[in-house]
């Protein structure tokens, strides 16, 4: 069990995998949180890699063609793998746990808060995709309010025909690392960016961002939310993450708490001491909240 009797539980977003946490879940433990994180479905070592990729010399056309072998991965199985991860961290503490999902992540957090709210203390957002109901994460996308996000010109070949929105973390093109780079780690310094890079994956699944969000008022909405906004993101400007949190605030009801980081797209690898202890306040505010109405 946690010391402080909080646990959380973080969830990955687009492309990354569970090792995203690294430096985030070291400080949460060191000041005596307990922390969970797992490789969702299709991502780290659920990932499969292209054949294109394995050939030798590498054929651009190949991989911009190929379908992708986790097109079949949905949001479904992963919103199940992170149900029975809070349930096993439930289980694990005094029966509830803050969930954090960055990212893409944010649409599996908001899937597992409908399933199980009673598991839960808080969602919290970092820079994530928190979307109304009915909306999929590629609706959002095309929202006119994501426009300026740059990571939209890392997408290679067709999506449709691949299954998949696709990018190629292991080009060696200058121009495409540095949009790579200025997308996701504006604010990354060279080493973490060479060491996070090399281990992304391709490919995500576009049924998981065709994918609609199924979230309640009745369920979604007794679960307290935070958002952490990152106003140098650009890969999920700042003005789309103002519209998602006004948008569900107004069609969900309830006011959704909003803390702000001066960062790019990944806090974690930049700011992980500044977004631990966005964190470890909601933590012990959630605690206190539950030791004032425990009987």
């Amino acid at each position: 069990m946690s010391a402080s009797g909080a646990f959380f539980v973080l969830i990955h977003g687009g492309w990354h995998n569970h090792s995203a946490w690294d430096k985030v879940t070291s400080i949460l433990k060191a000041n005596g949180f307990a922390a969970l994180t797992l490789d969702l479905p299709g991502a780290g070592v659920n990932a499969i890699v292209p054949v294109s990729l394995r050939r030798s010399p590498f054929d651009a056309a190949a991989f911009e063609a190929e379908r992708s072998p986790v097109a079949g991965v949905t949001q479904t199985q992963r919103t199940q793998a992170v149900v029975a991860l809070v349930k096993q961290a439930a289980s694990l503490s005094d029966g509830k746990v803050i969930l954090v999902g960055h990212s893409a992540g944010g649409m599996t957090i908001s899937a597992v808060a409908e399933q199980v709210p009673e598991l839960l203390r808080a969602v919290v957002y970092v820079a994530g995709f928190m979307v109304p109901n009915g909306m999929p994460l590629l609706g959002m996308l095309q929202h006119e309010t994501m426009s300026s996000a740059q990571s939209l010109g890392l997408f290679v070949g067709d999506s449709v025909a691949i299954g998949a929105t696709r990018i190629n973390p292991g080009s060696t093109d200058e121009a495409y690392r540095s949009l790579l780079k200025a997308s996701f780690y504006g604010d990354v310094s060279e080493s973490d960016f060479v060491q996070t890079v090399s281990q992304l994956h391709c490919d995500e699944s576009n049924a998981v961002a065709l994918a609609p969000s199924e979230i309640t008022a009745e369920r979604f909405g007794r679960v307290p939310r935070h958002y952490i906004r990152t106003t140098q993101d650009r890969a999920v400007p700042l003005i789309g993450q103002d519209h998602m949190i006004a948008t569900v605030d107004f069609v969900i009801g309830g006011k959704t708490i909003t803390h702000t980081l001066e960062s790019s797209h990944s806090p974690f690898l930049s700011q992980p001491a500044n977004l631990s202890k966005i964190l470890i306040g909601i933590g012990v505010q959630s605690v206190a909240k539950h030791s004032a109405e425990a009987p």
